[in-house]
């Protein structure tokens, strides 16, 4: 049949298109099914009213880079595209702690038995460390502050899924401009190209430097034969008599949802913590076709500690936009603060200001004129004096917060009539601990190194948080009583159906989760090969 396959991948990101790849070469028919737009880089979001949000209530409509939740006081923010997370996030390819397996986990989840796969990614994603002649004025002041407290031993740099050029440097001409970025071939054989510290990272890289999914994973995938539909937007999972399932699908085309449905023989979700979690709830309270799913379903999510506390320079420049996003790291994972775990990192952002100013000035300068000329001008004066706010260091990181979160379907109680959404049941108290002592670390920091420390008001006054990282949902246990899925990633009740996405992880990495994750999806995929 044209629309059945061995198996459907429900997501691109780091776990999906692992398990596209595995499969795909080991002779499956793969298909993936990936809500999001696949971009080019000539269609990266730069000016404002470039398609820059997904919106999950009408993503016929608004279907563009980026995804923001709400739930009160948690905020998660998520990519939406072929290769998931990997084309917004900042790079970091950094391996969890051996601690962080040691409770929690099924018995054959354990540091050793996923280093090969930290290896085997590390490969794939041509994993590198910021050049020491590349050293951004961040990583510097990172460096100052751990020496100035006393923790230099904690400080390192930090694995990049960036492709650098050694002959790179901010002493050349206009170091920034695309033109000294240098084309390469990658081991998939994709064109990409090298860094030059622009700064766009989060927003999407157009030099190619950055080693997105949709550059290796995926392009082996489609290599061996995988199809990756992008646009599709998975509802339902319904079991088919004799094994295997139906996947329930809208294709967003023209600014319509146009329905559709394939089979499979076995199906992975990968759409995320969110994404995963939300689609097996629906199956379960709404559709009523998965009805042997565990009650652990929706529990045990958090949002892995993240934060964010800027802080003002007067005497020294800091240059945030300039630069891979996160280079470097001082970690205080072993507990040494008052047993709280935690990891300080240097944050970046993207110059959204002059990137607009220049996307202006091509567009306008195309037709020539006086206007085209004042667009030029202005960008020629954005880019000698870029960076107005080079005063100030986003101190970021992350910690090991608690996992006693719960997602569930819910709606307004003042409209019982309305679509049942995904809501987010989470308490900081148990977690604010740790996220204090981080806060209070980045403050210490920023003293010991001449800055005024800003911290947020959103944290301050209300104590809410806002995340890229959520994990859980759909957590891995020995037993259904404990989780949703077993080592292997397969849900208890429902053969032939796995998660392998950062729903399945029983607790906080207290660092960037995406190589963890892909390392767990190479797990995945290799034992439903062996099956």
């Amino acid at each position: 049949m044209a629309d059945s396959y061995d198996v459907v991948i429900i997501g691109s990101g780091f776990g999906g298109a692992v398990s596209a790849c595995r499969l795909a070469e080991a002779g499956r028919r793969v298909l993936v099914l990936e809500r999001g737009r696949e971009w080019r880089r000539e269609d990266y979001p730069r000016a404002p009213d470039d398609p820059w949000i997904w919106d999950d209530e009408n993503p016929q409509h608004c279907n563009g880079w980026i995804d923001f939740r709400y739930f009160g006081d948690m905020t998660v923010v998520q990519g939406a595209a072929v290769g998931g997370g990997s084309l917004i996030y900042a790079n970091i390819s950094v391996e969890a702690m051996p601690f962080v397996f040691e409770e929690g986990w099924p018995a054959e989840i354990t540091y050793e038995r996923l280093k090969p796969h930290y290896e085997t990614t590390g490969r794939m994603l041509n994993v590198q460390e910021l050049p020491d002649n590349q050293l951004t004025e961040r990583f510097k002041l990172m460096r100052d502050g751990a020496a100035a407290l006393g923790h230099a031993h904690r400080f390192r740099k930090l694995p990049l899924a960036v492709t650098f050029d050694p002959d790179w440097s901010y002493d050349l001409d206009d170091p920034h401009n695309d033109h000294h970025s240098k084309s390469w071939t990658n081991a998939q054989g994709q064109q990409q190209g090298t860094c030059v510290h622009c700064g766009n990272c989060d927003i999407g890289c157009q030099v190619g430097a950055k080693n997105t999914l949709d550059l290796n994973y995926l392009a082996a995938a489609r290599a061996a034969g995988a199809e990756i539909r992008p646009n599709h937007i998975v509802r339902a999972l319904r079991p088919l008599d004799g094994g295997g399932y139906r996947v329930d699908f809208e294709r967003i085309e023209a600014g319509q949802l146009i329905k559709g449905e394939v089979s499979a023989a076995r199906v992975v979700l990968a759409a995320g913590s969110l994404g995963s979690t939300e689609l097996l709830l629906r199956c379960r309270d709404d559709h009523r076709t998965l009805n042997r799913l565990s009650d652990r379903l929706g529990y045990g999510w958090c949002s892995n500690g993240d934060f964010l506390t800027p802080a003002v320079y007067t005497e020294r420049r800091i240059s945030p936009t300039r630069g891979p996003t996160i280079t470097s790291a001082i970690d205080f994972l072993d507990g040494s603060q008052n047993g709280n775990r935690f990891f300080v990192e240097d944050g970046g952002f993207p110059d959204v200001l002059g990137n607009t100013l220049e996307e202006a000035a091509e567009t306008v300068s195309k037709g020539g004129g006086r206007l085209g000329k004042l667009f030029a001008s202005a960008a020629m004066l954005a880019n000698s004096k870029r960076d107005p706010l080079d005063c100030i260091m986003p101190w970021f990181g992350q910690a090991v917060d608690m996992t006693d979160g719960r997602m569930y379907l819910g709606r307004p109680w003042w409209n019982p009539f309305a679509r049942k959404t995904l809501r987010l049941d989470w308490d900081v108290e148990r977690s604010e601990a740790v996220i204090s002592a981080m806060v209070d670390m980045h403050k210490r920091l920023s003293g010991a190194t001449g800055g005024m420390p800003v911290e947020p008001l959103y944290w301050r006054w209300f104590r809410d948080l806002i995340t890229p990282h959520p994990l859980g949902g759909c957590a891995m246990a020995d037993d259904p009583k404990l989780g949703v899925v077993d080592g292997k990633g397969r849900v208890y009740g429902h053969p032939g159906l796995y998660v392998a996405d950062g729903a399945i992880f029983p607790r906080a990495v207290g660092l960037n989760p995406s190589r963890t994750i892909a390392a767990l999806a190479e797990h995945i995929a290799g034992a439903m090969i062996a099956e």
